[in-house]
């Protein structure tokens, strides 16, 4: 593979630089894809880090604007510079580097727009931190739904064939049931089916969809939602075609694994528990609904292992492979 194939490069933000992102980003070299990437960071730190990690990383910046294509000598990356403008220390991060953080991001987002980039990978970043830079940020996959005008963005995580979307994500859990509504569970649905068929070819996606409260609402007598929302939505989408089972418990659903391609779970820690528990550090984070592909890793920034060469980077590299896979 060569960059000559140009409409199948993906970008990579390497997130927070405080954290783990400049470490995992360095394992990407001396892959079958490592010239079909473009790291978007700023290079002095991916250097500096490369250099108390003891690995012998070439750094060939990269320019959208020349696109200098080329097969990749061994231990290289191509990356596309974006420079921090505070100092930036292991473990320590700074919100004085959030606005690059976010910088890099729109790069990456504007490159799929423009197809530059078939798609964008994104490694972890800390959203406290970017809002004590008094910046709104609820989460990449947000942010990169306002920036795409994307009504409905739908997070999933999946480890091998086990996968979990979620019908609301990063809000706070008082505001869930506010915030599902019978449109809302159909559009999701069909775009997880949309999106499965399209990137995953599973023709037609069996949809196993949780009930909102302990027992799916023991008939109403714990919560109304189940009557009120899900079970007209599921009814309408069943009477469409659509593959879906449900509301049912989230303490059984899981155990459908056999059956199901798919699990859609309410809220953010109802699904991701489940997931995580199967698959860390192998699991990868796929927002489906975009105009582009979108991937990430299944894990936050790590500042406590920052530089320290304990990094694992195999859900960032599921997470490229992942890519290529939907992009292909």
């Amino acid at each position: 593979m060569n960059m000559n194939n140009y409409d199948q490069v993906i970008a990579v933000t390497a997130g927070d630089p405080a954290g783990i992102g400049p470490d995992i980003c360095l394992e990407l070299s001396n892959h079958a894809w490592s010239n079909k990437i473009v790291v978007l960071t700023d290079p002095f730190v991916l250097k500096e880090r490369a250099k108390n990690l003891k690995k012998n990383i070439k750094i060939t910046e990269w320019d959208p604007k020349k696109i200098n294509t080329g097969r990749l000598s061994e231990n290289s990356l191509f990356v596309w510079p974006h420079y921090f403008k505070s100092e930036v220390l292991c473990g320590l991060p700074n919100s004085e580097n959030s606005e690059t953080v976010l910088s890099s991001l729109n790069s990456a987002i504007d490159g799929c727009k423009k197809k530059i980039f078939k798609g964008m990978v994104t490694a972890p970043v800390n959203k406290a931190v970017i809002n004590q830079a008094e910046y709104q940020f609820t989460g990449h996959t947000e942010f990169i739904a306002n920036n795409t005008d994307t009504e409905t963005p739908v997070m999933m995580l999946a480890t091998d064939k086990f996968r979990v979307a979620l019908a609301t994500t990063h809000i706070p859990l008082h505001q869930v049931s506010s915030s599902i509504n019978k449109e809302k569970i159909i559009n999701i649905v069909d775009i997880i089916h949309n999106d499965l068929k399209k990137y995953f070819n599973i023709q037609n996606p069996k949809i196993f969809v949780c009930g909102l409260n302990p027992h799916a609402g023991e008939n109403g007598y714990l919560g109304n939602e189940e009557k009120l929302i899900i079970e007209p939505a599921i009814k309408h989408l069943k009477a469409k075609g659509f593959s879906v089972e449900g509301p049912a418990s989230a303490d059984t659903i899981f155990l459908n694994e056999e059956k199901a391609d798919i699990f859609l779970a309410m809220y953010h820690d109802q699904g991701l528990p489940i997931l995580k528990y199967k698959g860390f550090g192998n699991a990868v984070n796929v927002t489906l609904g975009l105009p582009f592909v979108r991937t990430s890793v299944d894990h936050g920034t790590a500042y406590d292992i920052a530089g320290t060469g304990k990094a694992d980077a195999r859900s960032l590299i599921s997470a490229i492979e992942t890519a290529f896979q939907m992009v292909n």
